[in-house]
């Protein structure tokens, strides 16, 4: 038992895909704070060139 206790304290092999995890986990926190932050600007944002581009199109 303590053999077993003890190669799990010095296993290291998996640590750097928990850390890749993460980074990975947390960059998508803040992915997906700044889209709630700036979700109504930027709906705003694409309307305004949504309309601007069909007024384009529909000028002859």
């Amino acid at each position: 038992m303590k053999k077993l206790f003890g190669w799990l304290k010095n296993e290291e092999s998996g640590q750097g895909m928990v850390e890749y995890g993460l980074i990975i986990a947390l960059v998508a926190i803040v992915v997906i704070a700044v889209l709630i932050a700036l979700g109504g600007n930027l709906n705003t944002i694409f309307g305004k060139a949504n309309t601007a581009l069909g007024s384009a199109a529909a000028a002859p």
